[in-house]
């Protein structure tokens, strides 16, 4: 990275890096006045940072630092938790719950289709929001809309919605904990198969436990890799000029990096080639990067779009989420999870 690059970025990164540092000092405060933090950091970061984006708008000395952080440092940080994880944990989850991702993926996108247009979406608005519902927001939005031909503001407002949507997820999936008297087994694979970006699963598991966040993640990934599949399947379904589209697809979008660098650093994990000391300096390194990637995304988030999405699209979103979590319950049920 040069050194005009590196300035490009600087203020973003610091912006997102005083939030992240003003979030942790919080959650400082709280342990000292009441015990305990009852919002962690990575929460607290996304509040402050939307908070900010509230009455604020960055211009565009901020704007490619907070992207940087975002994106890039929440891949990282996604990445170096796959050392966290051991083939034992892959092992532990059961082909059973693998077998379920994938069917758990399939009637979602189904109900969320038909849901769609139950409330008179185009088809197209309504596969993007299926698609996206039920693999991974807005990276599934983004790949299937040149399979299926979307229109751009189709488009738009799938990813408006769902951006804000996944942040609410973040934040209220852990009260489902104790009013459902989840183990955090059965917490960690229900935020795998719901939460919409892999890095937000970090945000929704980290403050419940290590076990939520690793089988969460792990769960995760192999929703994500559910991509690949439903995209090919749509282009033959669409026709061959979605074919082409989909040839078009690189790799790197179907398995973007970080998650071959997650399953790498696993792998490497499990033939015990990562040295303790590296495997103690992973896991804060990986928080700390969650915690700044946090407040970007707060920034990112601008609560005024919600005046400006469609209310049938708003409905189809949210109605699909509830499915999903309905769906992703019974699965755990059905596995009978401990």
């Amino acid at each position: 990275m040069n050194r005009n690059r590196i300035a490009q970025l600087a203020p973003g990164i610091a912006l997102c890096a005083a939030i992240a540092l003003a979030a942790i000092l919080l959650q400082r405060l709280e342990e000292h006045w009441t015990g305990r933090p009852w919002l962690e950091a990575l929460v607290i970061a996304i509040l402050l940072g939307t908070a900010t984006r509230t009455f604020w708008t960055p211009g565009t000395r901020w704007v490619p630092g907070i992207g940087f952080s975002a994106k890039t440092l929440l891949e990282i940080a996604v990445m170096l938790l796959g050392a966290s994880i051991s083939a034992q944990a892959v092992l532990e989850a059961g082909f059973g719950l693998m077998l379920g991702i994938a069917v758990v993926v399939t009637l979602a996108i189904g109900a969320s289709y038909a849901l769609g247009r139950w409330l008179d979406l185009p088809w197209r608005m309504a596969v993007l929001v299926a698609c996206g519902n039920a693999i991974c927001g807005n990276s599934a939005i983004a790949a299937v809309a040149p399979v299926i031909g979307a229109k751009p503001q189709d488009v738009a407002s799938s990813i408006a919605f769902t951006a804000i949507l996944g942040v609410v997820v973040v934040l209220a999936l852990p009260l489902l904990v104790p009013i459902l008297d989840l183990s955090l087994t059965q917490y960690g694979v229900l935020a795998g198969l719901t939460v919409y970006a892999v890095p937000q699963v970090l945000a929704a598991t980290m403050p419940v436990s290590a076990i939520s966040t690793q089988l969460g993640t792990l769960v995760k990934l192999v929703r994500v890799l559910m991509l690949g599949p439903v995209v090919i399947g749509l282009s033959l379904v669409a026709g061959r000029g979605a074919t082409e589209a989909t040839m078009r697809l690189s790799w790197s979008r179907l398995v973007p990096w970080f998650i071959l660098g997650f399953l790498s650093l696993a792998v490497l994990r499990s033939l015990g080639f990562i040295p303790d000391a590296l495997l103690r300096i992973a896991s804060p390194v990986a928080t700390l990067l969650t915690i700044i990637s946090m407040a970007a995304l707060g920034l990112g988030v601008d609560l005024r779009v919600l005046g400006r999405v469609g209310g049938r699209v708003t409905l189809a979103v949210t109605l699909s989420l509830l499915v999903l979590i309905t769906i992703s319950l019974a699965l755990i049920r059905l596995l009978g999870l401990p």
